[in-house]
C-alpha cells in the first residue's frame, strides 16, 4: 500500500516495490532469481551495478545514484525519485496514461547528474530564504537560480543542464505527486537559447597542438616500436623467475658457488640515481636469480651471524671486480642518443621496482596511439577487447563498442594502420584484465575503470621525466583531452586525403578522406596552429610524387599522356640534361626539382598542370563564374579530355577504361529510356577522347 506524503496532491504513479529498469536488457547476473535490481522504493541508493551494463571508462561510483544531502528531506526524495523513475522509463504505461511525454534519459550517470541539479536547487533555495519545498516556488524562482548560477563563472553548458532540468521538470508536473511551479519558465525558448549558446556548426573542440602532437605520438611510438621489447622480456623473465621461487633458503651457499661459477651470472645493481651515488647490490633480484624468494635475502644481512657476513663479502667481492649489471633481468636494452650527445641505454636499469612503471607506461603510450591516430572516441577505446584487431574488407580494424548515441551498444570496425595493430599487442600483454585491454597493470581490484585523461597526462609526465635517457624530444605542456586528437587526425586526413602524415614514422594508408557532413567538416576544419606544419607537409607529399615522376621518366618509363604531361616531360629533360652538364648525382637533381617551376595538382581522373597564378588554356575557367577569393582552376569543371593541362597518367587509364565499358552497357540496354542513353553517349565520347589522348587503341 502506498501511504502519501501529507503535501501529496496525489498517490503517486509508481509502487514502492516497482524496478526502476524497466524494459531494458539486464546483465545475466541481474536475471538470475534472488538478484536485486533498485527499487522505486529506496530511498538512499540506486546501485545500477551488475544490473545494466556499464561502459569501460565509467566508474562502479558513476553508475550509483545517492539521495543524500538536501535530497534525504522526505518532499525532495519523492520528487526526485519520481522524476528520475519518469526520466529513466518514459513510456512506462501510468507515465503516458497522464499524457506526458518525456524524451528520457538513457543512462544512469545522466540520473545523478540530475539529482546532483536538483540537490544543488534545493540548497539554494535553503540558502535564499525560499520556502524548504517548491511547491510554493514560482517560474521567476527558477529564473532567478539560472541568473545566480551564471554570474558565478561556470560554463554555459553547464547551466544549460540545469535550464534542460528544469524545463523537463516542468513537462512532468502533471504526472508528479508532489508541487513544482507549474509551466516552462522559459516558453518558446530552447536551453541553448536560454544561455545564449550561439547554434553555431563550428566545434568548440580545438585541436592538440602542434608542438604538442608530434613529439607526443613520436614518443608514444618509440616506447611502443622500440623499448616495449625490452620492457616485456624483462617481465617475463621477472615472472619466471617468481614462479620458481623457491620458499625455503635451504642449500642457498651450493647454490651461490654453483651461481658464481657461471661467468656469464653478474650480480644486480640497483641502476644508479645520480652520479655522485655509488650503486648498490638489489639483494632481494639477488635472491630470485639464485632460484629462492625475495624476502630471503637477509641470508646476506650483515647483522646476522659470520656465515651471513661471509656471503655478503663473496657478493661484494665479485662487485669490486666489476661483475656486475642493472639490467639484470632485461640483458641488452636499446642504444639511444641522448639530449647531451652521448650514447647509451634508454633505460638506465629495469628492476622489480621499474617494471611497475614501464608496464605502466607502455599502457599510456599503447592508449596515445591509438586516441592519436585511429579516430576512436575515448569510450570507444576502453570497450577494447583481447583478440579485437580483426581483418575487415581484407584491411586491418578493431572490432569495439560504439556508446555514444545509442543504447543497444551495437559492434563496429574501425580501420587501423600497422602501427595501431602493434601498439594493441603491447597493450594487451601488459593488461592484467581477463577480457579488456586497457585495464590496471597493477592493482588486483579489475573492476574499476582508468581515466584517458589521466593516461595522457601520465605519459606525457614520464616521457619527460625520463628523456636524459630515452633521448626523446621534450613534449611542451599542454590542455588535451582524448576527444582533441579525434578532432585533430579529422583534420589532418582532410588535409592529406590518402596521402601519408609526416610524423617521423610510417603511418602507411592511414588516413581517409573526410564524410561529406557538417558535423565532419567542423571536425576537419584547419587550425591556425597547424597551418605553417600542413602546407610544409603537403608541400613535401607533393614534391615526393614530382620526384617520383621525374626518376620515373629518367629511367624511360611513362608517367603520362597529353599536353599537360608534354609540358612536364620537357621540364624533366631540361633538369636531366643540367645535371649531366654538372656531372651531379641525385642531390643535384633534387635541387634543380625543388627550384624548377613545376605546377602539377594530382587527381582522380586526372593531373592539372595549369599554372595557379596563370591558368593560360584552363577549359574549366571558360564561361564560369569565379568565387570571389577563388585562386586557380575550378576543380569540378575539370574537362579531362580536352584541357590544354590536362595530364593523363597510366594510373588514370584503369579508371576510364571500367567507365567506358559501363557506358557501352547502358547504351546496349535496349530499356534504357533516350535521354539517358544520350548521356552515356556523350559520357562514352570523353572517355574516347582521353584514350585518343594517351594514344590507346580501344
Amino acid at each position: 500500500m502506498i501511504l502519501p506524503l501529507p503535501k501529496q496532491r496525489r498517490p503517486s504513479l509508481f509502487r514502492d516495490d516497482e524496478p526502476v529498469v524497466q524494459g531494458r536488457s539486464l546483465l545475466p547476473e541481474a536475471r538470475e532469481p534472488g538478484a536485486y535490481v533498485p527499487r522505486f522504493g529506496d530511498k538512499n541508493i540506486w546501485n545500477f551495478n551488475g544490473v545494466l551494463e556499464r561502459p569501460a571508462n565509467c566508474w562502479a561510483s558513476s553508475w550509483r545514484v545517492h539521495f543524500s544531502f538536501e535530497l534525504e528531506d522526505p518532499y525532495w526524495n519523492l520528487l526526485v525519485r519520481e522524476f528520475l523513475m519518469m526520466s529513466f522509463n518514459p513510456r512506462h504505461p501510468e507515465v503516458l496514461k497522464s499524457g506526458v511525454l518525456l524524451d528520457g534519459y538513457g543512462s544512469p550517470s545522466t540520473l545523478i547528474q540530475v539529482a546532483s541539479r536538483l540537490r544543488t536547487a534545493a540548497k539554494w533555495g535553503r540558502n535564499k530564504g525560499l520556502p524548504a519545498h517548491p511547491e510554493t516556488w514560482t517560474v521567476q524562482d527558477l529564473r532567478r537560480r539560472i541568473i545566480d548560477l551564471s554570474a558565478t563563472g561556470i560554463t554555459p553548458n553547464t547551466v544549460r543542464g540545469h535550464v534542460t532540468a528544469f524545463k523537463t521538470l516542468a513537462a512532468a508536473v502533471p504526472a508528479l505527486s508532489l508541487g513544482w511551479p507549474a509551466g516552462d519558465p522559459w516558453p518558446g525558448q530552447s536551453s541553448r537559447q536560454v544561455v545564449q549558446l550561439s547554434a553555431s556548426k563550428d566545434l568548440a573542440t580545438s585541436a592538440v597542438p602542434p608542438e604538442t602532437w608530434f613529439p607526443l605520438i613520436r614518443a608514444a611510438w618509440a616506447y611502443i616500436h622500440d623499448f616495449a621489447p625490452d620492457v616485456l622480456r624483462a617481465d617475463r623473465r621477472y615472472n619466471e623467475l617468481l614462479a620458481a621461487a623457491s620458499p625455503s633458503a635451504i642449500g642457498v651457499d651450493e647454490r651461490l658457488e654453483e651461481w658464481l661459477a657461471a661467468p656469464q651470472n653478474k650480480v644486480p645493481l640497483y641502476a644508479s640515481p645520480s652520479e655522485d651515488q655509488d650503486p648498490q647490490v638489489n639483494w632481494s633480484l639477488l635472491m630470485l636469480l639464485l632460484g629462492y624468494e625475495r624476502d630471503r635475502y637477509v641470508v646476506f644481512s650483515e647483522t646476522y651471524g659470520p656465515l651471513h657476513r661471509q656471503r655478503r663479502a663473496r657478493i661484494l667481492e665479485e662487485v669490486a671486480k666489476g661483475r656486475t649489471t642493472t639490467q639484470a633481468l632485461a640483458g641488452e636494452v636499446v642504444q639511444t642518443a641522448r639530449p647531451d650527445g652521448s650514447t647509451g641505454p634508454w633505460h638506465p636499469g629495469i628492476g622489480p621496482r621499474a617494471l611497475k612503471h614501464l608496464r605502466t607506461a607502455l599502457r599510456d603510450a599503447a592508449f596515445t596511439l591509438v586516441v592519436g591516430l585511429s579516430m576512436m572516441r575515448d569510450s570507444e577505446i576502453h570497450e577494447i577487447l583481447r583478440n579485437s584487431v580483426v581483418e575487415h574488407y581484407s584491411t586491418p580494424a578493431v572490432a569495439s563498442t560504439k556508446i555514444k548515441g545509442t543504447r543497444n551498444r551495437p559492434g563496429k570496425h574501425w580501420w587501423i594502420a600497422e602501427p595501431l595493430v602493434e601498439a594493441l599487442a603491447v597493450a594487451e600483454s601488459v593488461s592484467l584484465h581477463p577480457e579488456r585491454v586497457f585495464s590496471p597493470v597493477y592493482s588486483a581490484r579489475q573492476d574499476g575503470a582508468i581515466d584517458g585523461v589521466n593516461m595522457l597526462e601520465s605519459f606525457v609526465r614520464f616521457v619527460n621525466t625520463n628523456r636524459a635517457w630515452t633521448g626523446l624530444d621534450e613534449i611542451p605542456a599542454a590542455y588535451i583531452r582524448p576527444h582533441m586528437f579525434r578532432k585533430t587526425m579529422a583534420m589532418l586526413t582532410d588535409q592529406f586525403p590518402g596521402s601519408e602524415i609526416a610524423t617521423g614514422i610510417q603511418l602507411k594508408h592511414l588516413a581517409k578522406r573526410a564524410l561529406a557532413n557538417v558535423t565532419t567538416r567542423s571536425y576537419a576544419a584547419s587550425d591556425d596552429n597547424w597551418a605553417k606544419y600542413l602546407e610544409d607537409a603537403l608541400d613535401n607529399v607533393k614534391f615526393r610524387k614530382i620526384k617520383d615522376l621525374y626518376e620515373s621518366h629518367t629511367a624511360g618509363e611513362e608517367i603520362g599522356f597529353g599536353p599537360g604531361a608534354d609540358r612536364v616531360k620537357d621540364a624533366f629533360d631540361q633538369i636531366n640534361d643540367a645535371v649531366k652538364a654538372r656531372n651531379g648525382d641525385a642531390r643535384t637533381a633534387d635541387t634543380l626539382l625543388r627550384t624548377t617551376r613545376i605546377h602539377i595538382r594530382f587527381g582522380m581522373l586526372n593531373n592539372c598542370t595549369a599554372d595557379h597564378a596563370n591558368p593560360v588554356g584552363a577549359v574549366c575557367l571558360e564561361n564560369a563564374i569565379i568565387p570571389e577569393g577563388h585562386v586557380g582552376p575550378l576543380d569540378e569543371r575539370c574537362r579531362p579530355d580536352r584541357c590544354a593541362n590536362s595530364m593523363i597518367g597510366p594510373e588514370h587509364l584503369p579508371i576510364y577504361d571500367s567507365h567506358q565499358r559501363t557506358q557501352l552497357q547502358l547504351i546496349n540496354n535496349a530499356s534504357m529510356p533516350a535521354c539517358r542513353r544520350d548521356l552515356a553517349e556523350r559520357e562514352l565520347d570523353i572517355t574516347r577522347n582521353v584514350f585518343k589522348m594517351a594514344g590507346e587503341s580501344q
